[in-house]
């Protein structure tokens, strides 16, 4: 069986399809070929499968009795107790708790970086908990954006190269990785930083080039742990007016953190408290200009994130 790329320039993006192409393949040109365990349960190749890109849930994320244990041996402990939630597409969502609450035992496993115990984990409406090691791979690739407080960016690669990462995972080719990855750092305001190194860059920005990064393959869910934890006042503000923008484009964010004035910019609050939900309330979010003015006198000198550049502008290089 064969397959092709239907390569959507118009919007940088593509699909593989089953469907013959006008033209017929070049001479040299190579077409994969489909794994029998992968085409018998999905019926197409095995970098795409029909739930991800076909399924658009309108519950993005949906949470059944879902539990967590930790097996120490001498004790088990409970990390989650029947956690029963739903998110919804387009929703812009802070889980926050102290330390040991619950709240990132909770966002790995809707990283898919770890497995509920027990219950169900429905990803735009596909059951993830019980998925193997490979199918859990292609969900984090192509359905799930993360950031994190360390940023974690290749030291000896550009920005570019940077968000170019997930496509080359994803399959894309040369042309339509750097084409989007321009595209997504001249979208965080980096488009002339982009052959800069990270060591070249402040921190607010490295987080910018992190979220660029997140975006590469459109995934429609945003994670973000900690994202302002290494950064000053400024940069955080920044990030956070990044998010909304984000989020009012349409994408889902959810940002795990214990800061109250980073949770203030968000829609919903969801607070955690020994591995349960203590409550879920709706919020008005912040103006940034509010939070700019009551952590005026807080921010005092540049944190180790590097302060943000004035508005409107870039920070020097």
């Amino acid at each position: 069986m064969r397959l092709w790329n239907r390569g959507k320039t118009e919007d940088l993006g593509g699909a593989w399809s089953l469907e013959k192409p006008d033209r017929k393949p070049r001479v040299g040109e190579i077409i994969p070929k489909v794994k029998t365990g992968w085409a018998k349960r999905f019926g197409r190749f095995p970098g795409v499968p029909g739930y991800i890109t076909e399924n658009i849930s309108e519950e993005l994320i949906r949470l059944e009795d879902l539990v967590k244990i930790y097996d120490t041996g001498a004790l088990k402990v409970l990390g989650l107790k029947r956690i029963n939630l739903t998110i919804h597409r387009g929703e812009f969502v802070a889980i926050m708790g102290q330390s040991g609450s619950g709240k990132s035992t909770l966002m790995n496993i809707l990283g898919c970086l770890d497995r509920p115990s027990m219950g169900h984990y429905y990803l735009d409406g596909v059951d993830v908990a019980a998925m193997g090691p490979d199918e859990l791979s292609l969900i984090r690739n192509r359905k799930i954006g993360f950031v994190f407080q360390s940023f974690n960016l290749i030291s000896r690669t550009s920005a570019l190269k940077n968000v170019e990462l997930p496509m080359t995972y994803a399959r894309k080719g040369k042309r339509f990785r750097e084409q989007r990855a321009r595209m997504l750092l001249e979208r965080v305001g980096l488009g002339k930083r982009a052959e800069h190194m990270p060591n070249e860059l402040s921190g607010g920005q490295r987080q910018r080039v992190a979220i660029a990064r997140a975006l590469a393959n459109e995934p429609p869910l945003l994670l973000a742990d900690e994202p302002t934890g290494n950064l000053d006042t400024a940069a955080s503000v920044e990030i956070m007016e990044l998010f909304s923008r984000l989020h009012k484009e349409g994408t889902t964010v959810v940002v795990v953190t214990h800061e109250e004035e980073i949770a203030a910019f968000t829609e919903r609050i969801i607070r955690f408290r020994d591995g349960e939900v203590v409550s879920d309330q709706p919020n008005v979010p912040r103006e940034p200009r509010e939070y700019k003015k009551g952590s005026a006198n807080e921010s005092g000198g540049h944190g180790p994130g590097g302060a943000a550049a004035p508005e409107g502008k870039e920070e020097p290089c």
